[in-house]
């Protein structure tokens, strides 16, 4: 057996598990065999000797082929949600074929699916590869062009939107400009009062600035312990400069020594709902900064 057909083989072997991730990235049969098919030809086309996990690189592959799909398809703003979302799974002329009675019996139900559509692309990817897949974000982050830490977020936010817990957004960017406004305001001030009312109960806070000290509480939550914690970084607040943080309101400040620390925010209802402080270099290269004018 020569190396293509080996690869042949390997391939059709795991043809039904890229179905079903292609099929939950999708929503749509037709669209997922594209995928997968597209990932065949990546595949056919790929040096694989250095490949030793040929499962975790299709699944990966197959992945951005979907994350592209989405991309070209919100880009064209055609086949509406219903559309996508209703296509049947199964055609009654396939009702007897096992790999396709299969897929079903695994796919995902219409509720989720339309919950899934609602969710940005790579929001989308994040949550199916990692909560459906168990994909390590360390290999879901080159995908979306993200650091691990970004990437373990967006899955953050979707899990939420699709376990009914997101909060409603505010869309508007200046009022949430506010917010972080009113934070740094209070913080600055040592307003204990003023930052619990501008935090939403359940708050949660992320920090990798302890990440080399294991067990050293880099994730708080609750408005009271996330408050406290805001005011111990009065210095922070004061050099704080606000900026778009990969597109949504944050704040940068200059630590000195060429170094700073950037922290992001979620928005829910004009409360923060989420904070996450990065100072690691490599988390901080990845993200998209823009300051923004006082």
């Amino acid at each position: 057996m020569d190396e293509r057909d080996w690869l042949a083989q390997r391939f059709e072997e795991n043809r039904s598990h890229l179905r079903a991730v292609a099929y939950r990235m999708l929503g749509s049969v037709s669209e997922a065999d594209d995928a997968v098919q597209e990932s065949w030809l990546r595949l056919s086309r790929a040096e694989t000797d250095d490949i030793e996990n040929l499962v975790g690189w299709l699944t990966t592959i197959v992945g951005r082929v979907c994350l592209d799909m989405l991309r070209s398809r919100r880009a064209r703003r055609e086949d509406p949600l219903e559309a996508q979302v209703t296509e049947p799974a199964l055609a009654p002329e396939d009702a007897g074929d096992p790999e396709q009675q299969a897929l079903i019996a695994d796919s995902v139900g219409l509720a989720l699916l339309v919950v899934l559509e609602t969710l940005e692309p790579a929001e989308r990817l994040a949550f199916v590869l990692h909560d459906m897949f168990a994909v390590p974000f360390e290999e879901i982050a080159p995908i979306v062009d993200r650091s691990p830490a970004a990437a373990r977020q967006l899955a953050s936010r979707a899990r939420r939107r699709v376990q009914g817990a997101e909060p409603v957004p505010d869309p508007d960017l200046s009022r949430q400009r506010q917010v972080v406004d009113a934070f740094l305001a209070a913080a600055r001030g040592g307003d204990f009062e003023a930052l619990v009312a501008v935090l939403d109960p359940d708050v949660v806070a992320r920090s990798d600035a302890f990440a080399d000290r294991p067990g050293a509480g880099t994730v708080l939550r609750g408005a009271q312990a996330v408050a406290r914690q805001a005011l111990t970084f009065a210095q922070f607040a004061q050099s704080a400069q606000q900026a778009l943080v990969n597109g949504s309101p944050g704040v940068v400040a200059d630590q000195g020594r060429d170094t700073f620390r950037v922290m992001s925010f979620g928005f829910g209802d004009s409360v923060i709902t989420e904070i996450e402080v990065i100072t690691d270099p490599e988390h901080l290269k990845a993200l998209d900064l823009e300051l923004l004018a006082s």
